[in-house]
Order: structure tokens, then sequence, then C-alpha cells
């Protein structure tokens, strides 16, 4: 007897999640398949997730939409659902989805709603939420685009939503945020760098504050309390820092061209 293909993969990637990855890979081990792709972890992230699959790839990190192309080609299942290790599947999300599997529509993919935690509470306003993402797709109707750290799912084909949400639990303490915002921020910079772009003055005056006044006034961030003006103040960071690496990078590139200028003329 041929087997079956699986009908749902869900496809996460990981790098020294040991603190996230079992709690989100319970949420989602009644799936078809689970496929990991791994960059080369340091801590015990690997060995949790064979407790729950067998189709671990390790990948050395070339890019959150790298990655995420990675792991979508290494999936067999007609449909993706698309999990970052800091998420949950709800139950009532489980239970949509498996009912649209059961009965599927005229729809290649579906747009999901993530509920943001942040220091343990839920955010309802400062740009978190709603926060709705293609997650749930056809595999040979969507692929990861973007510019990274930042990436989506372009889909070739029609969308519908589900009401059930994903619950994301983003930064637990404020370490692991200041410390994805270097990280962010430093990937970032160089897509800009790549691209041609360069830092000038208004950006780092004016684009960090303009971003603040959006999160705490225009996004409301003052009704999520001591929460919202954190989120409004890392922001204001996080734009700032962004550009000021990619100032970095450009006195680098140009203290690199006056060297080669002076070797030249010995």
């Amino acid at each position: 007897m041929i087997p079956l293909s699986p009908k749902l993969s869900v496809t996460i990637i990981t790098f020294n999640e040991e603190k996230n990855i079992e709690r989100c890979l319970e949420s989602v081990k009644w799936a078809d398949e689970i496929v990991v792709v791994d960059s080369y972890s340091t801590d015990l992230t690997v060995e949790i997730c064979r407790r729950f699959t067998d189709r671990i790839y390790l990948h050395k990190f070339e890019g959150h939409i790298e990655q995420k192309n990675i792991s979508l080609s290494c999936a067999a299942g007609e449909w993706v659902l698309a999990v970052d290790a800091d998420e949950i599947i709800s139950d009532s999300l489980r239970a949509e989805i498996k009912k649209v599997l059961s009965s599927p529509d005229s729809f290649d993919g579906y747009h999901i709603n993530r509920e943001n935690y942040y220091l343990g509470k839920r955010i309802r306003h400062s740009g978190w939420s709603p926060d709705y993402k293609i997650r749930l797709f056809r595999k040979d109707k969507g692929i990861w685009s973007g510019v990274n750290p930042h990436d989506s799912i372009m889909l070739k084909g029609k969308s519908g939503r589900l009401e059930s949400p994903i619950l994301h639990y983003s930064y637990p303490d404020l370490s692991r945020h200041f410390a994805t915002i270097d990280f962010f921020t430093s990937i970032t910079a160089r897509e800009y760098f790549k691209s041609g772009k360069c830092c000038k003055l208004s950006d780092l005056l004016l684009r960090p504050k303009l971003a603040f006044l959006k999160k705490y006034f225009l996004k409301c961030g003052f009704l999520d309390g001591i929460r919202g003006i954190m989120i409004a103040l890392t922001t204001f960071f996080y734009v700032f820092l962004k550009y000021a690496k990619l100032w970095e990078l450009g006195i680098a590139k140009n203290t690199s061209h006056k060297r080669g200028d002076g070797t030249s003329r010995r």
C-alpha cells in the first residue's frame, strides 16, 4: 500500500529556543508532520525537538526569509502551517484549521491574528493588535519574501481569514527584548546598506521621534499602560539604532576606500 502524503506540515525555524520550543511543539503535535530547520543551536533545542519529530534539518543561518524557505522546501504536506518558536497554536485555532482542511474552500491561504504578549501581558494596542499574517497556506501557492528580518508570505491565490488566534509570547523580559533589538537592527542596517541606502541626519533626529509618536499616540499605546510606554520607547531606540548602524557601515566603507587610495599612491 502506498503511504498517503501528509495533509498538513508545520514548519518552524529555531536557534537556541530551549525556553520556548517545547510548548510550541506541544501545541502542534496533532499535525501530520513537523519540520524544524535549526541554525546549529548550542542549547537543548534540537534534543527537545527530537521528542516530537525526526524531520530536523541543520542549516547555517542565512536570514529569516532564507531559513523559512528552506523549511518550506522540506515540507511534504499539501498545506503548511508556519509557526515561530515563541508561538502557540490555540485549541480553538487547531479546531478551526482541522475544519478548513477537512472541507477546503476556494482559498489558497489564510490570515491568522496573533495575540501578542509582552512581559507576561497581552498587548491590545501600540500597533501590535490586530496582527494578521498569512500562516496557513497551500504549499504550492506560497513563498516567503520581504526584507530581512521582516518576512511575510507572498501568496499566489485567494486568501481568507480565520477567527481564532496564534498566541505569541514575544519578550518575557527586557533582556530578551534588547538582545533582539540589537540582532534585528544589525540585520536591517546591512540590508539597507546592500540596497544602497545611506544614513542622513534627519534619519537619526526625526525618524525615531516619529516612530515613538506613532506607537504611543496614533496607535494608542498609552492604553497599554507601562508596557505601552516601554514599547514606544524601545521602538524609538530600535529606529535610532538601525540608522546609527547604517551610518557606521557607511563610515567603515569610506575609511576602507581612503586606506586603499593611500596605499595605491605609495
